[in-house]
Order: structure tokens, then sequence, then C-alpha cells
């Protein structure tokens, strides 16, 4: 399971990982580039005792002495004293870290390496770096200053220039660059995956709602100018993204068909009005006696959507100002009743938690098949809880990759809190990569004229009595 994971998730974002690769390629072909080049020259020094005249018992505590200086040879080797007299007025710090020594198991070899960026040069200072140690070794083991020493160290195989540098190493710069770009590229797509707590996927939606999930609204560009699924006369896959949610919809409960719907979302910006419009017309071409309620009295869309006059209509109903069916109007063909929202109110809570709104539910519920009603959003405002409450059933609109998993839980737990049945939700702004459903949402708040209003056909109705 874990292993899919990591496949979907590098699937999802190849491209962003085949950019991290390149970047990793660029950086250490740049690395290489000014990296100077490192040649090693070495040496071979052989240690050995004077073993005089005294047979092989003396041979045998020679060749033993020769294995002991061996060890202590090595750390002389890479010392100040020594590496000062070839330095030569170079730096020795410098000179002494570019110079590695040591003991060849069981032999009494030593063997020095020294690195520098000009081969000649690197050869040069290992031949006098074992010329001045078998010279420092003559002097300090000498017993005497006339004696013979008891330990000499000859040079056995000098340093010969080197044709090809041990660093860079191109290939190898290449492959360890585009690794750790690669790795650290999957490392943050997995941490910020994992500390994400957006709804990505339908399978997440339902498990946080404890709902289940009756369409996927994908994203689509062209949408902004063409808002309603009228475009090319309802054939786009975003009209049957829509004629599944209705289908859906009408299968959610035989015994308790709901009859009255409000639209909802947690927050603003999630789609909930497009959803509420396409919903309605989908509905009203599959012959459904449909009237669509813009309740949203503090920001209304739905006129500007369908081009109708919104400033009479519903507050005028709930203050008494005019009749239901004189503010109800009907839209292209087969003919949507559409009930602007009026002019907007200093009071939207009440006006909609009212016996009068109560009233104006029930006899639309009468005289329609489906009452749909457009709300404001849950967690900023309680219009839609209080239109919740007396609604037959609460569809929530859910966007893809912005609304919180918190955020879905806690407007669950509002509609619960005042019995409302949530009949499901709605996945909206989905990726083409991420299902075969296309479509779009509708920025709550923005205003539809910037988006590119629809001038639809067919032409928008005078209100007429219904």
């Amino acid at each position: 399971m874990e292993l899919l994971y990591y496949v979907r998730l590098m699937r999802r974002y190849w491209p962003l990982l085949l950019l991290s690769v390149l970047a990793g390629l660029g950086t250490a072909h740049v690395v290489t580039l000014n990296t100077p080049p490192r040649y090693l020259a070495s040496i071979t020094m052989l240690v050995s005792a004077d073993v005089g005249d005294g047979g092989l018992s003396n041979a045998l505590q020679a060749g033993a002495l020769s294995q002991q200086r061996v060890q202590s040879y090595a750390a002389l080797l890479t010392s100040r004293q020594v590496v000062g007299r070839i330095a030569g007025g170079e730096d020795v710090d410098d000179l002494q870290s570019r110079i590695t020594a040591d003991a060849i198991p069981d032999t009494t070899l030593l063997r020095a390496t020294v690195a520098d960026t000009v081969p000649a040069q690197a050869a040069a200072r290992a031949n006098a770096l074992g010329t001045a140690f078998a010279r420092l070794i003559d002097q300090i083991e000498r017993p005497t200053a006339k004696s013979p020493p008891t330990i000499r160290v000859t040079v056995v195989d000098e340093a010969e220039v080197p044709e090809e540098p041990v660093a860079p190493q191109p290939l190898t710069n290449l492959a360890l660059g585009a690794l750790i770009a690669l790795f650290t590229a999957v490392t943050g797509l997995v941490l910020r995956d994992r500390l994400d707590t957006t709804v990505k996927t339908a399978e997440a939606l339902q498990q946080v709602a404890k709902s289940s999930v009756l369409g996927l609204i994908g994203y689509e560009r062209d949408a902004k100018r063409h808002p309603l699924i009228l475009r090319g006369q309802g054939r786009s896959v975003r009209a049957e993204a829509f004629r599944s949610l209705r289908t859906n919809l009408q299968f959610i409960g035989v015994d308790r068909q709901p009859k009255s719907l409000v639209v909802t979302s947690c927050l603003p910006g999630e789609g909930k009005s497009s959803t509420s419009v396409n919903l309605a017309i989908t509905m009203a071409q599959a012959g459904w006696r449909v009237v669509l309620v813009d309740a949203d009295l503090r920001r209304p869309s739905v006129p500007r959507y369908l081009g109708i006059e919104g400033g009479t209509g519903l507050t005028d109903v709930l203050i008494e100002r005019a009749r239901l069916h004189e503010v109800i109007q009907t839209w292209g063909q087969p003919g949507l009743s559409v009930l602007p929202s009026g002019r907007i109110p200093p009071n939207p809570s009440e006006l909609l938690g009212s016996r009068g709104m109560r009233s104006v539910l029930a006899q639309l519920a009468e005289e329609y098949d489906m009452v749909i009603v457009d709300a404001p959003p849950l967690l900023p405002v309680t219009d839609a809880a209080a239109l919740g409450a007396i609604c037959d059933g609460a569809l929530l609109v859910v966007r893809h990759g912005k609304t919180r998993n918190e955020q879905v839980l806690r407007a669950g737990e509002l509609l619960s809190s005042i019995n409302a049945r949530l009949v499901g939700t709605v996945l909206n702004f989905v990726p083409a990569k991420h299902g075969s459903y296309y479509g779009y949402g509708y920025g709550y708040g923005e205003d539809p004229a910037e988006q590119g209003t629809v001038s639809q056909t067919p032409k928008p109705q005078a209100p007429i009595p219904v």
C-alpha cells in the first residue's frame, strides 16, 4: 500500500521531479566545472634495521624492530617537521593536509601520497618527501653522531607524474547530483502531502463527512467564460458530471426523497452557487418542475449567472412587500423557475430562519418537484444552518485541494447539531488527472461579471406568474 502511494505521488508530480533532477544535474555540472583537478602521486619506502653479524637471531630482532618502527614512521611522515623541509615557502598546514601516509599491513613498507592540482608538482613533492624523510630517520636513528644508524628508510618506488586526475569525477558527480535532487524532491513532496489536510480524493471526503460523495465536478479553464452547462447543447463532459449528480440524488433515499435541498459549502470560493445553478438546469432539462431559490442574502450570484433581474425577490416576499408568484421568474427552455434574492437585508439570518421562510419553502415544495436553495457558506455565517433545519436535506460542496478535513468535519457537526440531513457531498474543482469528470467551480464572493457572465441562449424571460 505504501509503495502504491509513492508511485501515485511520483506519477502525479512527475514534471516537478523531472525539473528537480535537471536542476541537480545542472548544479553538479557547474560544481564539476568549477572544481580544480586533483592529482595524486605516491612513493613507497622500505624500513629496515641494521642486523650486523649476529646471525639469524639478530635478523629476527631487526625485522621485529622494523615493524615496530613502521607504525610510528607513518605518523612522523606527515608531521610539520618533515613537511616543513619540503614546503619551500608554501603554507605548511595546507601542504600537510594534502599528504597522507600509511603502513602497508604485515610489511615494513610505508606509502606516502601527495595531492596537488599540478601533476608534475605532485610527483616532485612526493619524491622530495621521501628524500627528506630518509635523511631525518638517518639522523634520529644513530646512537651516536659517528655510529651507523640502526634503522634505515630506503625509497623503493619513486613517484611518477600522474596522467589522469582523481577528482573531479564528472559522471559520479552528475549521478550524485541527480540522486540528491530526486531524494530531496520526493521527501519534500511526501512531507507536503502528509502535512496537507485538504480534501483531495472522494474516498477521503466520504470518510471525513460520513456521507456519500454524489458528484465529482472537474475543473475547466474555459468555464470562467462559459459558466453554465448549456454550451455545446449540453454535450460536454462537465454537463455529464451534473447529470450524474442529478441521477445520484434520485437514489439517496427512496422512502425519504427530499423535495427541498439547500446547497452550501464550508467556506467562500468552493463553487456552491455554480453547482446550484447547473444542478437546477440539469433537473429542468430532465422534465422536473424545479425552482431555484437564491437564499444567499449577503452576496447573491444567481441573477448574474442567469442574466436576470434580481432587485425584487425573496426578501420582498419575507417582509410581505410582494407575493411569491409575482417575483418568480421563468428562465430558458424547458423553463426553469427562479426566485431571486431581492434586495440585501440588514438581518439575513433572522429572515432565513423565520416562519415566513418556512411558509415559502412549504408552498414551493407543494408546487414543484424540487426546490434547490443556494445558501451562504456554513462556517462564516449561520444562514445555511438555519435553512438546513427547515429543508429536507443539505448538499455540501467541497473544493478539491482547498477545503480542509477539519472544516468538512466542522460543517458536518453544525448540520448534525440542528438535526439537518446531509444527503451527500460534491467534490468540486477536481483536476483532470484525478478523475474522469471535468467541470469547474465559481468562487463565492467573486464578481461573475469579471468571470465572463454568459449572454446565454435562450434569452431570459420577463417575470410571469407561475
